[in-house]
């Protein structure tokens, strides 16, 4: 395993060697221009991400279920990811999920010996039934997390689908995962604090994984939240304005729609297709819930 201080994420970053001598605004720049080489790294490497999420949607399209593991960052910016996903797109709260080493204490407190067990990520998967039918994506900025490598040798000997996301080409997570994403974005502003460049990279990836697959199994229609939950006044003036939208009728009976129908897009194949709650239920079930195909 390659030494620590061979590392792109340990290197020192000659363009913020003075940075304790800079002025406050010209801090902010500095730190402001490093984060551009963050876009470029993302951007290189959209065709393995577009690869893990066609994966994705396989695998959830067949009644499996999307896993993160991480340590430190990594582990939050998964836990977080997946945390996002019930409240925007209203999906079982089991489709995806985050586990960081250390367990839950780990997100507000550092367990930091904690990332060194191997075995502890094949136990925290086998507690959550984790199986060959579900995908496993392994995130390390540094690409070498123990933790991380444990959970990823397991999926991999179930059979499950395995991204390996890091930000250090040829990394361990690299290589032992089917799919790699490797951002490569270089020397951090604070030398080895990965939680900036490297995690802001994490954090663009992880929108991209889990925002595009749930949009290619049919949880958004066009650029609209059609599985939103009335759950709150702000979210049932969404959930009727998106009516409203897509059925060219007046809020108030997008309003009433919602209630007679008890969903979003119940209300709208409703009202498009002229049907009875119950029938439209159905039309959608048979489309696996993809508002697109029940309307068509």
């Amino acid at each position: 395993m390659e030494k620590l201080d061979q590392l792109l994420t340990e290197a020192r970053n000659p363009a913020t060697a003075n940075l304790d001598q800079l002025s406050t605004l010209d801090l902010l720049q500095t730190m402001h221009d490093a984060d551009r080489d963050v876009l470029t790294a993302v951007e290189r490497e959209l065709p393995h991400i577009a690869q893990a999420i066609d994966a994705i949607v396989a695998r959830l399209d067949n009644g499996g279920r999307l896993f993160y593991v991480g340590a430190g960052t990594s582990g939050r910016l998964g836990v977080l990811d997946a945390s996002e996903c019930p409240p925007t797109y209203n999906t079982p709260p089991e489709l995806v999920q985050g586990l960081i080493a250390g367990g839950d204490v780990a997100l507000r407190r550092s367990v930091e010996r904690a990332e060194d067990d191997a075995s502890q990520g094949q136990r925290d998967l086998e507690a959550h039934a984790f199986s060959g039918k579900d995908v496993l994506v392994g995130i390390a900025a540094s690409g070498r997390t123990p933790y991380v490598l444990g959970g990823l040798d397991y999926a991999c000997s179930l059979g499950a689908a395995t991204i390996g996301l890091s930000c250090v080409p040829n990394s361990q997570v690299a290589q032992r995962a089917e799919i790699a994403i490797t951002p490569a974005t270089g020397p951090e502003v604070v030398t080895g604090s990965t939680r900036m460049k490297a995690g802001t990279a994490t954090k663009l990836v992880l929108n991209m994984l889990s925002t595009a697959s749930l949009v290619r199994l049919g949880y958004v229609y066009g650029n609209l939240m059609v599985n939103v939950q009335p759950t709150n006044v702000k979210l049932r003036d969404r959930a009727a304005r998106i009516i409203a939208t897509l059925t060219d009728v007046s809020h108030e009976k997008a309003a009433a729609l919602l209630d007679e129908a008890g969903s979003v897009k119940t209300a709208i194949v409703m009202q498009r297709l002229g049907l009875s709650r119950a029938e439209a239920e159905t039309k959608l079930q048979a489309a696996k819930g993809r508002l697109r195909i029940a309307l068509a």
